[in-house]
């Protein structure tokens, strides 16, 4: 049978079993990461994983997703539809080999996938575990076919329930409450952040996502459909809208390299950070890996190459180095790889060793007919280069007035710290603290022994808009960093931050519950995922929520956090209830703010996560940009209910 004869001789028979479902919903997080948020959300993208792969197949042109009224989630697809027939090894149908059975799937028939962007095979049998339904309806050989499943149990065989000249695969399920007993309530900004990222990395793609729970102005179900036809250069424009470009054009190449197909889309703009992110089979590969030093690699060896030859920098007193190249830079690099071995922490991290090479040649082939066609975009980025050397030069300088600061002032700590009596790291918290009143407040309520304060002057600096040494010379930044114990830059990588002295475990920024303190919060937000953002990755960066009012009736008092809490104490207090309405930190008592904020037992910690590096990067881009009309456009949409970091 001939390759292409294989590849669409996709049956029963491409379905490999690999046993072992037992403990998944002992151990869901071995599968899913976590049983959170973050899990719960995983277990869509593992569907929809399947029907990208189709797509990547080029069986499929059409998902939507559905976010129903119960919170159950349908997913539907025009690709072939999975297969019905018998399997023979399990004498079952092969769709409930694929729903039942740990790592069977397609995607380990190298005959019927080339590349998948599900990891080991787990996807849908692991959501199918751990969902209380799940319903599969597959349309296939002029069929319509269905089954379903209690906790991953198939209640009946697979049967034919209809006809149907269509193709495709549906799948409805509602996530098991006894596994996620955080939430199963889900997000519909973070779904529709992850289909829009997923219509950008395959181009002709339609994804569309609909919420039932709510509706617009009009009457209908929130709902957006994403398309795109060129694809990464779409997703660059997209990412840098509140950016100012230094160039017209996206600067983008795709094609195959030593069998690796590798896209690429990059452009420089005016800001200081340096933006990337990374992709394989459609996962974002948030701790890098072979591709990203391949991307980094290319860039660095063709740009210098280019500089060098142009005579621009025969002024320059000291060496270019890497970083100074990717200064102001966005870029995307996505690769496809049959086979990839992920490494890291979260398994994040590409490890294919050929792919490093590929990415590279690319890059460098890519830069250098573009450098060669566009000669003024070409002068004005070596401009930018020069300009960021220049930069990173001033800033060493001011980092090693930091260090040197940390080493010489006595016990290397801010003078306005009241430190914790505890010394293992894992037990202490520090609060960072708006305004002097409010910190003075703290240090009274606080508990000594494990909890530090942190008092901030006013707003800190915008670091979205401010060069790198402005950012070690401010005051404010400079006790954060002391405070900490963390120093920034190593010799290889002049951006690296070192944990190892971490003094406190826990960062807590409280701020006050009103628009300046939103402003403070994000400004401290913003500061940390630029130049921490290895805090925010390991868990450690926490958000105090104070209370809104206090509400008394005689002897009975009850905090509220919300409008809603608040008229719920009312109405169950009845006539007579007065309301204190905190303005402020600094409107409370030491106790007041112990009792609400500040005491492990009874506060709430919202804890900053990232779930989508590339959305978090445009959103702290458009709120602490120039840009006014899209951050009132955010504002104005997200100001009740928005929780940016949670």
């Amino acid at each position: 049978m001939s390759d292409d004869a294989k590849k669409q001789n996709y049956s029963a028979d491409s379905i490999q079993a690999l046993e072992g479902m037992e403990h998944v919903r002992m151990r869901p997080s071995m599968y899913i990461g976590d049983v959170g948020v973050r899990g719960l959300h995983h277990l869509v993208y593992e569907v929809v994983d399947n029907s990208i792969d189709e797509a990547m197949a080029g069986h499929c042109d059409r998902i939507e997703v559905i976010i129903n009224e119960d919170n159950s989630i349908t997913t539907v697809d025009n690709g072939r539809g999975i297969p019905v027939g018998l399997h023979k090894k399990e004498g079952v149908s092969a769709l409930e080999v694929v729903m039942t059975k740990i790592g069977a799937g397609g995607k380990f028939d190298k005959d019927s996938y080339k590349v998948s962007g599900g990891l080991h095979g787990v996807g849908v049998s692991v959501v199918n575990a751990l969902s209380i339904h799940l319903k599969a309806t597959v349309f296939r050989e002029g069929k319509v076919w269905e089954q379903e499943y209690e906790r991953g149990k198939s209640m009946y065989p697979v049967k034919s329930v209809g006809d149907s000249d269509k193709n495709g695969t549906t799948v409805t399920f509602r996530p098991d409450t006894t596994i996620f007993t955080q939430t199963i309530e889900y997000s519909y900004d973070t779904l529709s952040s992850r289909m829009r990222e997923l219509s950008y990395l395959n181009k002709g793609l339609t994804i569309s996502i609909t919420d039932k729970r709510n509706k617009d102005e009009k009457g209908e179900f929130i709902s957006e459909t994403f398309y795109s036809e060129i694809g990464l250069p779409e997703f660059i424009k997209y990412l840098d809208a509140t950016r100012e470009p230094l160039m017209k054009d996206v600067i983008a190449f795709e094609g195959e390299k030593n069998g690796v197909p590798v896209e690429v889309a990059m452009i420089y703009n005016t800001s200081y950070a340096e933006n990337l992110h990374s992709y394989v089979n459609n996962i974002n590969t948030h701790e890098g890996g072979t591709h990203l030093s391949g991307f980094r690699r290319g860039l660095t060896h063709t740009l210098k190459k280019f500089a060098d030859g142009s005579g621009m920098l025969d002024k320059l007193k000291f060496d270019i180095a890497g970083d100074d190249f990717r200064e102001g830079l966005t870029a995307i690099i996505s690769v496809k790889v049959a086979e990839p071995q992920f490494e890291g922490q979260t398994k994040t991290k590409l490890g294919n060793r050929e792919v490093s090479a590929s990415v590279s040649q690319a890059v460098s082939e890519m830069l250098t007919d573009y450098l060669e066609e566009h000669p003024d975009d070409a002068k004005t980025i070596v401009q930018k280069v020069i300009l960021a050397a220049q930069a990173r030069h001033a800033a060493q300088k001011a980092r090693e007035m930091v260090q040197r600061k940390t080493v010489m002032s006595i016990g290397g700590l801010p003078g306005k710290l009241s430190d914790c009596s505890e010394q293992d790291p894992a037990k202490c918290e520090v609060f960072l603290v708006e305004g002097d009143s409010a910190g003075g407040t703290a240090k009274q309520g606080r508990d000594r022994m494990f909890q530090a304060i942190l008092p901030l002057r006013g707003k800190i600096l915008n670091v979205e808009k401010a060069m790198s040494h402005r950012v070690f010379e401010n005051e404010e930044i400079k006790n954060i960093f002391t405070a900490l114990g963390v120093t920034i830059g190593t010799e290889e990588d002049s951006k690296a931050l070192n944990l190892s002295k971490l003094r406190y475990h826990k960062v807590v920024i409280m701020c006050d519950a009103d628009i300046d303190g939103s402003h403070i919060e994000t400004l401290i937000l913003t500061f940390f995922f630029r130049y921490m953002k290895e805090l925010i990755e390991n868990g450690h960066i926490y958000i105090a929520t104070p209370p809104l009012y206090l509400v008394k009736k005689g002897a009975k008092k009850r905090y509220a956090w919300s409008d809603e809490e608040r008229s719920e104490i009312m109405a169950d207090f009845g006539d007579g209830s007065k309301i204190q309405r905190y303005k402020g930190l600094g409107e409370m008592n030491a106790e007041q703010l112990w009792d609400t904020t500040m005491n492990p037992n009874f506060r709430t910690l919202r804890q900053v996560v990232i779930d989508n590096g590339a959305e978090a990067d445009r959103i702290f881009s458009m709120l602490m940009g120039d840009e006014v009309p899209p951050r009132r456009e955010f504002i104005e949409k997200n100001a009740i209910y928005a929780n940016i970091d949670a």
